[in-house]
């Protein structure tokens, strides 16, 4: 071997170990980059040079190995280390992090495909997920009803601030205890007014005109157009919406008055009430001649209670309806909660409860819708009853479906939907009140979208102030047979390369593919201990390469003073 050879094969160490000393620095400059992935430098031998070659043991020698000069070394390669990186919580929700195989996918401003494993995105002013560098992040569309279009890649929109559509209730989920220990409902609350007389002292009838009723000294009571105030009325210790009734417009004779209170108040009088509830005007029978009688439905969560001004004429300030009232009987419970018509206007609804029967068979209570937004005269919207058996599981209810009028509001009417009980129990609860209130139901508010999660599986679910939520798409992953063969590029990012096969994009999860963590960083895979560790032995190579040279040069040196 030549002294110039082993100049050159020292040179070759130093150039070997540069490269490694040059990947180590790129690895301690990105130490903080996100979703960096580290690289170290592996050498080979190069070419060598066999002086002799060996010789095989024979039964005069025992053979003898071959001689052979190395020509220095050389960079194999220089590797990729795509291990995992640690996560970092970042609170942001556009944060993104891998866990698993797999690249984000983009679309980069020169309209070309590009792979990172930096999850660091954000949204620009069109709504559009990006890299900070621009590139747009690749995904799955979805359609109006949340559905992912698995053939479609493209940019990914997520509209804050977008409105979306009311939606009228159809069902209406009920929860809760109806308490089977309590009593029986018999009657309801019984209100008797003062009797009603005519100039002259006779009693009144349902046929009398209210301008012919008169007080005790012979003053009218009232007069045409008078308004006829009902308030501060509670039934079940509720209030009842107000209402005003206008002499010769909504009637003119007590009756027709009866007739408005009674609906006004959602007395329910059908063939299957208990008792005789309704608004009547005495005939001296059950009650005094010419008094006004007003009868609640059995219950006390139906029973009805009157101040002294409760119906006057506000006209006037008259109170004519002064009542002696005796309390309604039988356990009972009410709850109210609101549904939506097709406008997304909300509309309150009060269901009330009460014991009607006990059997061999189990028990069964009768229940009333009522709405104040009804336009419909009166505030009834139906009712029915509900039955458990002797167990006190929900067995059958009837009467379930339920319609407000909603005339003259622009919205669909009747907003008719259904009450469903199935989830009630019916069990005895000593010294504790029914328990009921609505779970849950399908009707939704007009709402603006104030905020998405990126799920596991890379579902952007977007969240609506009315309580909705909504598929805007899934983010995309990218799998490659060999990850080494991809070209490292600028900001992050990688593209294909001749030897890592192609992008197999899919949903994270789908697979080979990782799963997202949202609101995460993947931190950069450096160790620095070993950056450091490698930075001492690749410094050492370098030194001991260039002592190398300078040794052969220095023989060569003494070689040419011999040929002084």
């Amino acid at each position: 071997m030549s002294l110039t050879n082993a100049i050159l094969t020292g040179f070759s160490g130093i150039k070997s170990n540069q490269v490694s000393v040059d990947t180590i620095g790129n690895n301690v400059a990105n130490l903080n980059t996100t979703g960096f992935k580290s690289s170290r430098t592996l050498f080979e031998t190069l070419y060598v040079q066999t002086i002799r070659g060996g010789t095989a043991p024979d039964e005069n020698q025992g053979g003898t190995n071959p001689l052979q000069i190395g020509y220095g070394s050389g960079v194999a390669t220089v590797q990729k280390n795509f291990n995992q990186g640690t996560t970092q919580q970042t609170g942001v929700v556009t944060d993104m992090a891998i866990e698993g195989n797999g690249f984000f996918v983009l679309n980069t401003p020169a309209q070309s495909q590009a792979f990172t494993r930096a999850g660091g995105f954000n949204l620009n002013t069109e709504n559009l997920l990006t890299t900070p560098e621009g590139s747009f992040v690749q995904g799955f569309g979805a359609s109006e009803d949340g559905t992912i279009d698995a053939g479609n890649l493209g940019d990914l929109e997520i509209p804050l601030g977008v409105t979306s559509d009311a939606a009228a209730t159809t069902r209406a989920v009920m929860g809760g205890n109806l308490n089977a220990a309590g009593d029986v409902a018999t009657s309801g609350s019984i209100s008797e007014s003062a009797p009603l007389t005519v100039s002259g002292g006779a009693a009144a009838t349902a046929a009398t005109a209210l301008s012919a009723l008169v007080d005790a000294n012979g003053e009218p009571l009232f007069s045409n157009a008078d308004v006829v105030r009902i308030s501060n009325v509670t039934k079940g210790d509720i209030r009842v919406a107000d209402a005003d009734f206008v002499v010769g417009t909504n009637g003119t004779t007590l009756g027709d008055l009866a007739s408005f209170v009674e609906s006004a108040l959602g007395i329910d009088t059908s063939g299957t009430a208990i008792g005789s509830p309704g608004v009547t005007i005495g005939d001296g029978t059950t009650s005094l001649a010419g008094a006004f009688v007003i009868r609640s439905n059995a219950g006390q969560a139906n029973g009805l209670d009157f101040t002294g001004g409760s119906i006057r004429n506000s006209t006037n300030s008259a109170t004519p309806f002064v009542f002696d009232t005796t309390a309604a009987t039988g356990a009972g419970a009410a709850t109210s909660f609101r549904v939506v018509d097709s406008l997304g206007s909300e509309v309150d609804v009060r269901l009330r409860l009460t014991l009607e029967s006990k059997s061999n068979a189990g028990t069964t209570w009768r229940f009333t819708g009522e709405s104040a937004g009804d336009t419909d005269p009166g505030s009834a919207i139906g009712g029915g009853t509900i039955s458990f058996d002797t167990d006190g599981r929900f067995v059958e209810a009837t009467g379930t479906d339920l319609s407000i009028a909603r005339d003259a509001t622009g919205a669909v009417t009747p907003l008719a939907f259904s009450v469903d009980f199935s989830a009630l129990t019916g069990l005895s609860a000593e010294g504790r009140d029914s328990e009921f209130q609505m779970d849950t139901s399908d009707g939704f508010l007009i709402g603006t979208l104030t905020g998405f999660e990126v799920e596991p599986d890379g579902v952007i679910t977007g969240t609506f102030n009315n309580g909705q939520d909504r598929v805007f798409g899934q983010i995309a992953l990218a799998t490659f047979a060999n990850d080494q063969g991809l070209v490292a590029q600028s900001q992050n990012t990688y593209t294909i390369g001749v030897n890592s096969g192609e992008a197999m994009i899919a949903a994270p999860l789908a697979g080979a593919a990782g799963q997202i963590n949202s609101r995460q960083l993947e931190l950069g895979n450096v160790d620095l201990s070993r950056e450091l560790i490698g930075l001492i032995t690749a410094s050492t190579g370098f030194s001991a390469a260039s002592r190398t040279v300078r040794t052969a040069d220095d023989m060569l040196q003494e070689l040419m003073l011999l040929v002084r």
